[in-house]
């Protein structure tokens, strides 16, 4: 069942999370669920977060571009880059509008109709902490049977972010009339919407 069809309450929020932060800093996440426009589109709204690109990673500099990646030939997966303050966001939230709004976990190495292994769902995770948080929340939702099929997300170190082409950035606010990103993206964002409210930033 796609994730934006299951209602917010079926997902817990995380027993295993870092703490809120006691001064502003910076910290990234790196998140893999498909096409990077829609997911890019989700996270922008956060309050929280400090920015979002979209990129590549899991594979070489040699073969981050969008028509190396499209090719299939590569282990890159199409990525966003979170850089957000966990004085007003923990890694455990962001997890949490991953696998509710962002995309569906349970798909393996797709989203929808985007087929291969460049649109697999993956958690990049910076360091430890960041693996121990994912895993125990993915142990969590697949406790708790809130998907209908088990969790494919797979957990990466992040070796490195490669950021993507200019025209990908923002790609789904610049584009609002291109009909994959009026089926695709927007409801993924009027779902954030309608159950975050608490969480967006004041327009």
């Amino acid at each position: 069942m796609d994730s934006c069809r299951i209602p917010i309450k079926n997902f817990p929020d995380p027993k295993v999370d870092e703490p809120l932060a006691q001064s502003p800093a910076e910290k990234t996440a790196v998140f893999a669920g498909g096409c990077f426009w829609c997911v890019e589109a989700v996270f922008l709204e956060l309050k929280g977060v400090i920015s979002v690109r979209s990129g590549y990673a899991g594979d070489s500099e040699a073969t981050a571009n969008y028509r190396a990646v499209c090719s299939g030939r590569t282990n890159h997966a199409e990525v966003i880059e979170v850089k957000y303050d966990p004085s007003q966001m923990t890694f455990g939230q962001l997890l949490k509008i991953h696998f509710s709004v962002a995309h569906d976990p349970t798909q393996l190495d797709r989203q929808g109709n985007d087929m291969g292994r460049q649109y697999r769902s993956a958690i990049f995770y910076a360091d430890e902490e960041q693996k121990r948080v994912a895993e125990a929340y993915i142990r969590q939702l697949n406790d708790a049977r809130v998907f209908n099929s088990p969790i494919v997300t797979t957990l990466e170190p992040l070796k490195a972010f490669y950021v993507a082409e200019d025209y990908h950035q923002n790609y789904a606010a610049l584009n609002p009339g291109q009909p994959y990103i009026a089926y695709v993206a927007q409801p993924k964002i009027e779902k954030l919407r309608e159950n975050f409210g608490d969480r967006l930033k004041k327009m």
